[in-house]
């Protein structure tokens, strides 16, 4: 399945389409609320999982539950919050918020993974897309201004040729290091615990490079402390419309965008997983949580169940040629 934008977001009613989706959800509104919601990420309060959590929380309660909290069981990049929530009980009550990357990326990472994406969760909606800035810092000359040029001064500077990322093992990781076999350059990659600690050491000088969600990095943009070389949608983002896609730059594999969305446990009944599906929908569809949302960069989208399941498929099946490729195990 080939994301497409326009699509997604007609579906999920970000532009307007509140009418369509009240109507999807309306037998769902219908029933009896549950007691209460445990919404699970496994990353930290502050950041963009965590944030999509608690917007999307306060459309969940009372309609779905009396009560819905974001718990973050952060840890193993994500990883034990999912084994958490494919543990709990098939009854509605607990709910995993998850980036691609634990679903689509680990699977090939990891020789011995505890969960199997496809088959211990059950695929409610997505929740929101978001794109990569790849960009570089002070340590690189200011005549720098696209990939193609940086990865030719990373290659005749070798001492600078590296780039940092939120995660090893995460998208952008495979996006620097992908951009460094295209360039014929070995880029030194340098994993963080988040995307800002990453920035601030390229701003700082200690990295040339960084690659990581383009909401992380427009705050500063205007400051000219970095520059953002290259964005990694398919079409250019709304957030930083002056950068051009890293498909306009000649690297026409390099469309990749992420994607947080919501899972129940393999276990509950399919009319649980429409139920909060069409609830999911509705608060996806609310102006506050859209706004909201773009503040950190991501577009508000929803889907169907089935529309989710096709999508986890196929990102799996993409993802392990990749990884072949760039030749990173989680254990080497």
């Amino acid at each position: 399945m080939t994301l497409n934008r326009r699509e997604w977001l007609g579906a999920a009613g970000a532009g307007g389409a509140g009418a369509l989706l009240a109507s999807l959800g309306m037998a769902a509104h219908a029933q009896a609320a549950l007691e209460s919601l445990n919404i699970i990420t496994g990353f930290a309060a502050g950041g963009t999982s965590d944030a999509i959590c608690r917007r999307v929380a306060t459309h969940l309660a009372p309609a779905y539950a009396k009560m819905a909290v974001v718990e973050n069981r952060t840890g193993a990049g994500g990883q034990i919050a999912i084994n958490y929530v494919k543990g709990r009980p098939g009854d509605g009550a607990t709910l995993l918020q998850t980036p691609t990357s634990m679903l689509s990326i680990y699977p090939h990472i990891y020789k011995k993974l505890s969960y199997n994406p496809v088959t211990d969760l059950a695929p409610v909606s997505l929740g929101c897309i978001f794109d990569f800035g790849f960009a570089v810092g002070p340590a690189v000359p200011a005549q720098v201004t696209n990939v193609r040029e940086f990865l030719a001064w990373a290659k005749a500077n070798p001492q600078g040729a590296n780039f940092g990322s939120p995660a090893p093992g995460s998208t952008p990781h495979f996006i620097g290091a992908l951009l460094g076999q295209h360039g014929g350059v070995d880029l030194k990659h340098a994993g963080y615990r988040g995307t800002q600690p990453a920035l601030l050491d390229m701003m700082g000088g200690n990295i040339s490079a960084v690659s990581g969600p383009v909401g992380d990095m427009l705050q500063h943009v205007s400051s000219g402390k970095l520059r953002i070389l290259g964005v990694s949608g398919q079409r250019r983002s709304r957030f930083a419309p002056q950068v051009p896609t890293l498909v306009e730059q000649g690297y026409a594999d390099m469309a990749h965008s992420e994607w947080f969305a919501f899972f129940l446990p393999a276990k509950t009944p399919p009319e649980l997983v429409q139920r909060l599906n069409g609830h999911l929908r509705s608060a996806l569809a609310s102006k506050d949580v859209v706004d909201s949302l773009a503040t950190f960069g991501l577009e508000a989208m929803s889907s169907t169940p089935a529309e989710l399941a096709a999508l986890v498929k196929s990102e799996v099946e993409k993802w392990g040629p990749i990884v072949q490729r760039v030749g990173f195990t989680a254990e080497g």
